[in-house]
Formats: C-alpha cells, sequence, structure tokens
C-alpha cells in the first residue's frame, strides 16, 4: 500500500519496504507509549488487510503542536466504500468518550479534496487560520501548503462560541 503511488499520491514519496516496516515499528511504540495509535483495518467480507485508521501525536512541531491527530490511508481498491468515513466517525468517537480528549485535528496537502471530504463527514471543522506549510516538506514543494481541521469535544466548557477561531 505504502509503495503505490496512487495511495501515496498526496505524500511527498512512496515508502520502500524497508520504510514501511519503520513505519510498523513506530506504530507500535506509539501504542506503547500513548495507549492509542493506528488501527489496522480489515475488510470484513474477506479479512483482507484495508489500511490503518486512528490517532496519533504528530512528532513535528508548529503552531498547533502538540495535539492528537486523527489519520487514515486505505489501500486504492477500498476507496469509495465509506471506510474512512465510518473509520474516522468510530475514531472521533473513542478519542471523546474513552480518551476523554478536548479536540482532534486532521490536517492534509490542500490539493488532498478526497481527505477534506472525510474530515468534513464527521463534522470536523476546517480552521483557516490555522492553515500552515508542513515543517517535514521542503520550500517551494507542492505539497508544503496544509490546511488543519479539527473536532472539538461535545464536554468542552464554552465561554462564548465552541469555535471561537472560526471568527477570525
Amino acid at each position: 500500500m505504502n509503495a503505490d503511488p496512487q495511495v501515496m499520491h498526496y505524500f511527498p514519496s512512496t515508502l520502500t519496504g524497508d520504510e514501511s516496516d519503520a513505519l510498523l515499528q513506530r506504530i507500535g511504540l506509539h501504542f506503547d507509549r500513548h495507549g492509542f495509535g493506528l488501527w489496522a483495518v480489515d475488510d470484513k467480507a474477506t479479512s483482507e488487510f484495508a489500511g490503518y485508521i486512528g490517532l496519533a501525536v504528530p512528532s513535528f512541531e508548529t503552531h498547533f503542536t502538540p495535539c492528537v491527530e486523527i489519520g487514515w490511508r486505505l489501500a486504492a481498491h477500498f476507496w469509495n466504500r465509506g471506510l474512512a468515513t465510518e473509520g474516522a466517525a468510530s475514531v472521533l468517537r473513542f478519542a471523546f468518550e474513552t480518551l476523554r480528549l478536548e479536540e482532534v485535528v486532521s490536517f492534509t496537502s490542500t490539493t488532498n479534496l478526497p481527505s477534506h471530504r472525510v474530515m468534513e463527514k464527521p463534522r470536523m471543522i476546517h480552521d483557516r487560520s490555522a492553515d500552515f506549510d508542513h515543517p517535514r516538506i521542503p520550500d517551494g514543494h507542492p505539497l508544503r501548503r496544509h490546511v488543519l481541521y479539527r473536532a472539538l469535544s461535545q464536554r468542552k466548557p464554552w465561554t462564548e462560541k465552541p469555535f471561537p477561531w472560526l471568527l477570525r
């Protein structure tokens, strides 16, 4: 999946087998450290590995970190089946109801419209004032500019409006 140019279209490059193995190791270490991470997704009908959906603490620093991010990556032949949308909604419920997080973010390149739609379906809100240049993507690269979406817990105490940054 990580070597598929179609799947990795919105990433700077595909991954080699060794890079995919290292990613899997980092996912395991993330579970050990945080108690949550990126869960493998299997197709119910065939038990075939479809990809992953879950939560991660980004390892880079920018204006909205530290934070918890929701993310997904699915093999191309599993696209347009609602897996990412259904999985994202389930992961957000877990984040708010089980982990008791107050906020979860998601981000992707400005050009990755399919992921924008997945973020919007479970009612994540695009925080345009927080869009950013990804610190791990070189200046001038077409994928450097990223959008930031936010989801807030229903429990979060509000002083005025639930999304005050929408007013900026």
